[in-house]
């Protein structure tokens, strides 16, 4: 049986079950994206994404924000570490284990708010976290290699060393096969094994040349006794995805395009600045040329020599047979404002930021509106700051911690056995700050009040551990007592 048609010849009665799927609708029919594996659809387009992604980072201003404003609510000034042992399961009393936590807190500081933590010693553990996030966000990933050098006269033998994630790739640029993804060599389960790394840049001429197999060096995921050897950290949104990719890339083109429309607009209007009026004359080129003997050079030569001072109240003269015409250029463009807001509404959706935050711009919201807006980016930052500890600054604080119980700084029995339970922590990150501090410090009172909540939590929420807190409310009040003061 036939299809019944319309009188343009799409057929009435879809072709399949899913609207989507059809293939002979007209706004679908030419609607045919690849469809790869994780890493077929991406590591071919890697270098291309990563290049753009940067360029916008650096020459839009909007996009920059965007990275700092995720940088400054994510990361901030850094991640705090709060030990956290499984002193149940490890068989230890309370007492033991906070005594064990504070202890490590101190050691854990000594080392990553110094500069002994980062190989090449210029950067502390919260300018490495800071690096780390956003190279994941602007490259997408980011790439470390923990080492052990302890022939530096520190306290620590174990550093890190970023490395840029271009020195990630296939030697001598061979096309991905069944186990190696783009520089990452796997298990047949997908597990990483080794990672391949260019021991220069590809893109630094000054080193200059192609890449050879020479040129890079494998380096396993571990080493034989289980430490690891390389961090490699990124948002895998496929299974089987080897590489990452930027957090710009579903807004890229939009990004783009703003970008080339706001320059045409600010051009336009720069040009339209620089005429006032335009100069008309009724005679046409045969008539110019007949005035001057047959001659429009002649014409134009006069023109050039006819000079008029422009000044307050003074009669213009115009040259002979000319009249002046008042210029009202359509710039600037009324509806300019709006539209560019609504893409920057688009743009801000793709990277989970709200239109306030992308903006910096609080002026057309209300204190419920802008509250509900936070709270939703708020849900967001929590969830990547997780994610940030769980897969770079827990891996490394593993490193360390394995290092300082082995020289006997910490006493950790069965750590190898053990190691989930004794490296169990929460990471505390920049504080949420107040919108209305009254309401939301009668609000906290009333959680901890009514048992929704605990101290702990709502330090958390403004990046402060509640037992400093606490110690310092303490010493406070002495001091208060001491000097006979009362508030």
């Amino acid at each position: 049986m036939g299809a019944i048609i319309d009188i343009d010849g799409q057929p009435l009665v879809s072709d399949t079950a899913h609207r989507a799927a059809s293939l002979t609708e007209r706004e679908l029919s030419s609607w045919n994206p690849l469809s790869g594996s994780p890493d077929a659809d991406l590591t071919d387009e890697l270098p291309t994404l990563v290049s753009r992604s940067r360029d916008l980072v650096r020459n839009h201003g909007v996009a920059s924000g965007s990275i700092q404003t995720l940088t400054d609510n994510i990361v901030g000034t850094g991640l705090r570490l709060s030990a956290t042992p499984d002193y149940k399961a490890l068989g230890i009393s309370k007492e033991s284990a906070h005594e064990w936590s504070r202890k490590t807190e101190a050691l854990w500081r000594s080392w990553s708010e110094s500069t002994e933590c980062d190989a090449a010693n210029t950067l502390t553990f919260s300018g490495l976290t800071t690096q780390v996030f956003k190279s994941g966000l602007v490259n997408g990933e980011a790439l470390a290699l923990p080492l052990w050098l302890p022939n530096r006269g520190t306290a620590f033998a174990t550093t890190v060393q970023l490395i840029e994630t271009d020195r990630l790739g296939n030697p001598n640029h061979y096309r991905d096969a069944l186990r190696m993804h783009s520089g990452v060599e796997t298990d047949r389960y997908g597990a990483p094994t080794a990672y391949w790394v260019a021991k220069k840049h590809p893109g630094d001429q000054m080193l200059g040349g192609r890449l050879l197999a020479s040129d890079y060096e494998r380096i396993p995921a571990k080493t034989r006794f289980g430490r690891r050897r390389v961090i490699h950290v990124y948002d895998k949104e496929r299974t089987g995805q080897s590489r990452g990719k930027p957090a710009l890339t579903s807004v890229m083109p939009m990004f783009k395009m703003l970008d080339h429309y706001e320059r045409s607009e600010m051009q336009a209007a720069v040009v339209n600045a620089m005429i006032a009026a335009f100069i008309e004359t009724p005679l046409d080129s045969e008539s110019i040329g007949e005035m001057f003997g047959g001659d429009s050079e002649s014409y134009l030569k006069a023109r050039k020599e006819w000079q008029v001072k422009l000044q307050g109240g003074a009669v213009i003269p115009v040259f002979p047979g000319d009249k002046v015409a008042p210029f009202t250029p359509g710039r600037p463009n009324a509806a300019y404002g709006k539209f560019v807001e609504n893409i920057q509404r688009h743009i801000g959706n793709g990277l989970n930021l709200p239109f306030e935050l992308v903006m910096k711009d609080f002026s057309k919201t209300n204190y419920a509106s802008v509250r509900a807006s936070l709270m939703e980016a708020w849900r967001f930052f929590i969830g990547r700051r997780q994610w940030l500890g769980t897969y770079w600054a827990k891996p490394v604080y593993e490193l360390w911690l394995e290092e300082t119980i082995n020289k006997g700084l910490i006493e950790a029995p069965g750590f190898y056995q053990n190691k989930a339970l004794w490296t169990r922590c929460k990471w505390i990150g920049p504080g949420r700050g107040w919108i209305d501090p009254v309401k939301e410090a009668k609000a906290s009172k009333m959680r901890i009040d009514t048992g929704l909540s605990t101290l702990e939590d709502e330090c958390a929420m403004q990046g402060l551990d509640w037992e400093e807190v606490l110690e310092q409310r303490a010493r406070e009040k002495a001091k208060i007592n001491e000097l006979a003061l009362s508030f």
